[in-house]
């Protein structure tokens, strides 16, 4: 257990919060505990980092220093301008400092296909063992240097993220800071599992609803803790299992108008380029995988101000879970075509966030969606732009993460070489901080 977190002023908080689920006899265990593996709890509440480069969400900068007090960035620019406050803890690095980084598309209720079914996932693991091992997911996502993630369903997993979510939050276990979705609505007879008797009631991957019924599902769903709606706007059910719109655009603008009367937006699943048209001219803030983009839909994508998240990686994952072996076998199509996709909506402008769809691949892999990125043809700053603070505008949240700025919140991490020249730097993560808290700090070694 060596990436604990360390002490900071948050500590405290988080032990206070534990106190309220631990009698007295347990509380001095877990001290015991803690103790034992060497973490300390009353730490200094300033900390001053000197970076030979910094990347501030926009630009990257040389030999600047960024002071965090508590769990805030108070102070950022030159190294010679920026003087140690009395008893702060100081960190030289000759790495890059980033923002935390920002996973735009996850699954941390699911787990690589190739290691289980997503069928058996869904259908044959109970919802507390998922959720155990989603602990884990949350945990090694946090350590890769992700300090927030946008969680697109459980996939049957009911409101186990709104569960994890709460625990994170309140210091139970560590995590990143997440943004939920909760159960996602699909259109009746759309979504899987299929091939099942027919007399046997088969719990599917999300919540089917239609019609005037949309109403309902979309208002429970949000008082059961979605953060926002997430909508396939097609699946596989074509008649020859490609995917076909499930839902008319009258549906979607009804979901996207209770949605937004909640203050909260509405995300789409859309592949074909019907089911995109449709999402977009709905409301869509997001469009998930896109597969079948091209100049019209990324021209719409645009004037809309919609944000792609195309999600390479599972494309990719999935294929070699299939049998293909890259740079040996000839490339599959669908491959080639998300390619073209991207290259058509990066060079069109269109606004592209960074999410993999990461769980298809494992947790703690979320670098892989950068590195395709950056292969199909993005430069490596856009893509650290991608996973920092283009993401953090999609959430709304760019007044608190995303950037490395005065007053936001000290979500920072450090890794080992320079990622605007080689996007796998990413992956050589020394020092993670998320809320002002030290959750990996490879430097003692």
């Amino acid at each position: 257990m060596k990436h604990l977190p360390e002490a900071t002023s948050q500590t405290p908080k988080v032990i206070t919060r534990v106190t309220l689920y631990l009698s007295t006899t347990l509380w001095r265990s877990f001290l015991t505990l803690i103790i034992g593996l060497g973490v300390s709890i009353t730490g200094r509440t300033q900390t001053l980092i000197l970076a030979d480069r910094v990347f501030d969400g926009e630009e990257m900068h040389q030999n600047w220093a960024v002071l965090v007090t508590a769990n805030k960035i108070t102070a950022v620019g030159s190294i010679d301008h920026i003087k140690a406050p009395k008893d702060a803890t100081i960190i030289r690095t000759k790495g890059t400092l980033l923002p935390g980084l920002i996973e735009g598309h996850s699954h941390l209720l699911l787990y690589p296909y190739n290691q289980t079914a997503w069928d058996d996932q869904v259908l044959k693991e109970a919802d507390a063992y998922r959720t155990a091992r989603a602990t884990v997911h949350a945990r090694n996502t946090l350590l890769a240097g992700f300090t927030t993630v946008r969680d697109l369903g459980t996939e049957g997993a009911g409101y186990s993220d709104v569960a994890l979510k709460r625990a994170i939050n309140e210091g139970l276990i560590p995590g990143p800071r997440m943004v939920v979705a909760g159960r996602a609505i699909v259109s009746t007879g759309s979504y899987g599992p299929k091939g099942f008797d027919s007399d046997s009631k088969i719990m599917l991957g999300a919540e089917p609803a239609d019609g005037n019924e949309l109403i309902r599902v979309v208002r429970d769903q949000i008082g059961q803790g979605a953060d926002f709606i997430k909508i396939y706007a097609d699946y596989r059910w074509g008649l020859s299992h490609e995917d076909q719109p499930s839902f008319t655009s009258d549906e979607l603008k009804l979901i996207n108008e209770v949605t937004r009367s909640s203050g909260r937006v509405m995300v789409c699943h859309a592949k074909s380029k019907e089911a995109m048209k449709r999402a977009i001219l709905a409301g869509a803030v997001t469009i998930e995988h896109g597969d079948y983009l091209d100049d019209e839909i990324a021209a719409l994508m645009k004037s809309h101000g919609v944000t792609y998240f195309p999600t390479l990686a599972a494309v990719e994952s999935i294929q070699q879970y299939r049998g293909w072996q890259k740079g040996k076998n000839q490339e599959p199509g669908l491959v080639t075509q998300k390619k073209q996709g991207f290259k058509i909506a990066y060079q069109a402008g269109v606004t592209i966030g960074m999410g993999g769809d990461v769980g298809v691949y494992p947790h703690g892999e979320n670098a892989l969606e950068m590195e395709l990125m950056e292969e199909y043809g993005m430069k490596s700053l856009d893509v650290l732009k991608a996973a920092t603070s283009i993401n953090a505008r999609m959430l709304r949240m760019e007044n608190q993460i995303g950037f490395i700025k005065p007053g936001w919140l000290a979500d920072l991490v450090i890794v080992d070489g320079d990622p605007s020249q080689n996007i796998s730097s990413v992956r050589k993560v020394l020092w993670v901080m998320k809320d002002g808290v030290i959750y990996r700090n490879d430097f003692k070694k």
